[in-house]
């Protein structure tokens, strides 16, 4: 919903009814991932899409005939392989969409305006929807919103549920993910009885390139256009500047171990740190200190040479070597035979991905199973 809250914001201001339909899941080809976003207002007014096309129209209609009935409700369009080839795609799918008013009570909008205000202030946030249930089970639409700096807000009705899905909701936003879990009526595991969509809302992850060296140019690009937020960071005055690093969001002067002391109880799994420098004196404290964090990621470079003179290093500073061995990838990247500075970056990028998805980095003409 991000992508349309200035839209929300000018239609609740001047007063009128608004329904919002998010995807939810998909089967086939989706030119829309869950968590894709369409809001239409009761003078039919529409903000954002959910299918670049395909399916717009039926949702359009819909969306005013719940502002007639109220009921919120799951639904299920499909699109044929020549509306898909018309978006993009090669061939046609499923796409399953939760329609719902927005703020439809005191408790809702109560629930949408701490969302509203975390998501302006960049702070992570999920909200779990009640989107399908049997009979006896949860209301369709009760809602629980976890995030940062604030005590779970909302119930779907049960105690046991809450605990549950307050537990797996806030694993979720840590994450990054988005998607659908099942439970049974208590929150039983391995039930179907009642479907949560899990939404999570989460600031950029952070990419920390330790090194202003001719390689960071280059993996700052790349990382940029990932959707990372990238700082650069070298002890060495000259050398980091933001004329030499111009996308970068953020370039500091300072021992790498320093700035992870004040940014690394902040850094989670969706994060990375690449530590370039291959210089003892800066990488020694600068891994130690990254071992501290959550990082979900953490890179060195250097020849193979240089490696196992670092392992010895950090072993001789008291560094856990278990831990290093878990979480360390040195020499950094995917074997892709690169040479230039970009081909070291995607060669990085691509490790960073697989490390995330826990994907073995193999070719995909080589491997059978689903690709996604």
């Amino acid at each position: 919903m991000k992508e349309i809250l200035n839209d929300l914001d000018r239609w609740r201001s001047a007063g009128r009814r608004v329904v919002v339909a998010r995807v939810v899941d998909i089967e086939g080809s989706g030119p829309r991932l869950p968590g894709a976003s369409m809001a239409v207002s009761e003078d039919g007014e529409v903000a954002g899409s959910v299918s670049g096309g395909c399916v717009e129209g039926a949702v359009v209609a819909e969306a005013l005939e719940l502002l007639a009935s109220g009921e919120q409700r799951l639904v299920t369009f499909g699109y044929s392989d020549d509306e898909a080839f018309a978006v993009g795609l090669t061939c046609g799918g499923t796409v399953h969409l939760f329609l719902e008013t927005l703020a439809g009570s005191d408790d809702d909008a109560g629930l949408f305006e701490q969302w509203r205000t975390a998501v302006l202030d960049q702070r992570p946030v999920a909200i779990a929807t009640v989107v399908a249930s049997v009979a006896g089970g949860p209301v369709i639409g009760a809602k629980i919103l976890v995030g940062e700096g604030f005590e779970p807000l909302g119930t779907l009705g049960d105690v046991d549920l809450d605990r549950v899905v307050i537990r797996d909701t806030i694993g979720e936003l840590a994450g990054g993910r988005t998607g659908v879990r099942h439970y049974g009526p208590h929150g039983e595991a391995r039930e179907e009885a009642v479907s949560i969509f899990v939404e999570s809302f989460a600031p950029p992850p952070n990419m920390l390139i330790f090194g202003a060296v001719d390689f960071t140019g280059a993996l700052v690009r790349v990382a940029k256009v990932l959707g990372y937020r990238v700082t650069v960071c070298d002890a060495r005055e000259v050398f980091a500047t933001h004329r030499r690093f111009p996308l970068a969001d953020e370039v500091e002067v300072d021992w790498p171990h320093r700035l992870l002391e004040r940014v690394g109880p902040r850094l989670g799994q969706r994060d990375a740190i690449c530590v370039l420098t291959h210089d003892h004196k800066f990488d020694i404290p600068a891994i130690i200190a990254a071992l501290a964090t959550d990082v979900g990621y953490l890179g060195a470079m250097g020849s193979r040479r240089t490696n196992a003179e670092r392992l010895q290093r950090l072993a001789e500073a008291g560094a856990d070597m278990t831990a290093v061995a878990e979480r360390l990838h040195a020499p950094i990247g995917l074997d892709l035979g690169g040479r230039t500075p970009e081909e070291t970056a995607i060669s990085i990028c691509a490790e960073i991905i697989a490390a995330r998805t826990g994907r073995p980095a193999a070719s995909l003409s080589g491997t059978d199973g689903p690709i996604h």
